[in-house]
């Protein structure tokens, strides 16, 4: 679900709650979240409405001067039900949180190593996600195709690993490619002293 940085700001000003979609299938679900430039949206309610239920108050709520300027979107695209998103700021993107934080002990880092090497487990190169924190530590914002090359593995799929990292505040994307966070770097440097045992 993209949203306009106008629209994202006036959201965590409190001032627009609600969004409407033309879909045929919803992108965000009631009790989901939304990673947003801004931080992250609670999406406390998605449901089918018609378009005659929708009131001027609606379109307000959702950034429009008027019900016709809603309406007037709606109706560029065909097909599909029209869906009312109730959201509403819910804080910073906690990732941000996560890689700033390195101050963690020896036992959270072998926690933490342990899910990664849980997430690699299946892959195609032995100790994947270790790996992976290795060469971006090695090349940070390298491209992402010259680090699939390097490792040996295909990029989308190299892709999808390294969001699995981010997940966990080990790594960040750059305008090119990756770098480790303070908490990556972190978590490398004990899972080296793991593989010294």
């Amino acid at each position: 679900m993209l949203i306009k940085r106008a629209i994202l700001d006036r959201i965590v000003s409190g001032e627009i709650d609600l969004a409407f979609r033309r879909w045929k299938r919803p992108t965000v679900k009631s009790g989901g979240q939304l990673r947003t430039a801004v931080g992250e949206l609670a999406i406390q309610d998605v449901s089918i409405v018609l378009m005659s239920s929708i009131t001027n108050e609606d379109a307000r709520r959702a950034g429009y001067e008027s019900i016709q300027g809603l309406q007037a979107e709606l109706s560029q695209r065909s097909g599909g039900d029209v869906f009312r998103i109730s959201l509403r700021y819910q804080g910073d993107d906690r990732r941000e949180q996560l890689r700033k934080d390195d101050d963690i002990s020896d036992a959270e880092c072998a926690e933490i190593v342990r899910r990664i090497k849980r997430i690699g487990k299946m892959a195609p190169v032995q100790d994947l996600s270790v790996t992976v924190l290795k060469w971006i530590e090695q090349w940070p914002e390298r491209r992402a195709q010259d680090l699939a090359d390097e490792i040996g593995l295909e990029r989308p799929k190299l892709k999808n690993h390294v969001r699995k990292l981010k997940e966990l505040g080990l790594t960040e994307s750059m305008q090119t490619g990756y770098r480790l966070s303070a908490r990556g770097r972190r978590v490398l440097l004990f899972a080296r002293t793991m593989d010294a045992d």
